[in-house]
């Protein structure tokens, strides 16, 4: 396929951005990433329908991002075309205790919403910087809280092109999980609902829970937040570091030396410099304690 062709044709149906060969690593947090043969960044609903339709109609592959916060995409990068979820799907609303939201609006901005109206539960959500999207289909959280305590629904787009509705119930949500990921369903909205609060309660709580977040996360480089799963009963963090993990290091990547569940970029680490990372880590707690963490990040793309 000439995806530079295909692009240009799907470029004059939409309205929102079409590129070839976009680099990823301008699409992920941790800023590592191969090109995407097609990249779309829809302006609205509507364009989002068009580029899937465009997609399934020619066989081309389709994979759909939000925000790249829990995001490693490898060197080689993404064959067929890429779907980011962003502004062009991000508008928020408020009606009494519920809060109707694209699924390309950030965590925070849902936060902030809430903390508005005067709505309690969402306070977690404060520092998360992720899209709604990828928060649901990853039941993101943070601070004894996450997604599925506040999610009542999802509109998503299915295997057939059909806008459907999703109750919180359907969703078999659990740690840091959701049936999403194994679905063939796109997010495209979400709605929530919790109990009124304090509007100076949650304003007290949110600014408590960024201070706690800033004193213990590190700051300056690329990242993409925890990478693994914390086990039951247990952390991540602690196991890596009661294990000599921090500091280690392969190419430009990097375990924290002050969050040891975090892995930085400290300039031009590359995918492969992050996976090779991540086996070491996974060896050393293992050999350690017998316990092997699982990645929390999503692995996308090829070598």
């Amino acid at each position: 396929m000439d995806y530079r062709v295909l692009s240009e044709e799907l470029q004059a149906m939409i309205k929102g951005q079409v590129s070839s060969s976009e680099p990823m690593n301008k699409h992920t947090t941790w800023r590592i990433g191969g090109p995407a043969d097609i990249f779309v960044n829809p302006a609205s609903l509507e364009d989002l329908y068009q580029a899937v339709e465009y997609a399934r109609n020619r066989e081309i592959p389709l994979t759909i991002i939000g925000n790249g916060s829990n995001l490693l995409v490898k060197d080689g990068g993404i064959r067929g075309m890429v779907i980011k979820i962003g502004r062009g799907l991000a508008e928020i609303s408020v009606e009494g205790n519920s809060i109707r939201a694209g699924a390309g609006a950030m965590l925070p901005e849902l936060a902030a919403a809430a903390r508005r109206a005067g709505i309690g539960g969402f306070e977690f959500a404060a520092g998360i910087p992720g899209s709604l999207g990828g928060a649901v289909v990853m039941n993101a959280g943070a601070l004894n809280g996450c997604v599925a305590d506040v999610l009542t629904s999802v509109l998503v787009l299915d295997e057939h092109s059909n806008f459907i509705t999703l109750a919180k119930e359907d969703l078999g949500f659990s740690y840091r999980t959701s049936a999403l990921q194994r679905m063939q369903l796109i997010c495209v909205e979400t709605t929530w609902s919790s109990t009124f609060k304090d509007k100076a309660l949650i304003e007290e709580e949110t600014r408590e829970y960024l201070s706690k977040r800033k004193a213990i996360q590190p700051q300056g480089f690329p990242c993409a937040g925890s990478v693994f799963k914390n086990p039951e009963g247990d952390s991540a963090g602690r196991l890596i570091e009661a294990a000599g993990g921090k500091g280690l290091q392969v190419g430009d990547a990097q375990v924290s030396t002050k969050h040891a569940n975090w892995i930085l970029n400290l300039g031009n680490a590359k995918a492969r410099d992050v996976l090779a990372l991540i086996e070491k880590v996974q060896g050393l707690v293992e050999d350690h304690f017998g316990i092997l963490l699982k990645r929390e990040v999503r692995l996308l793309g090829e070598d």
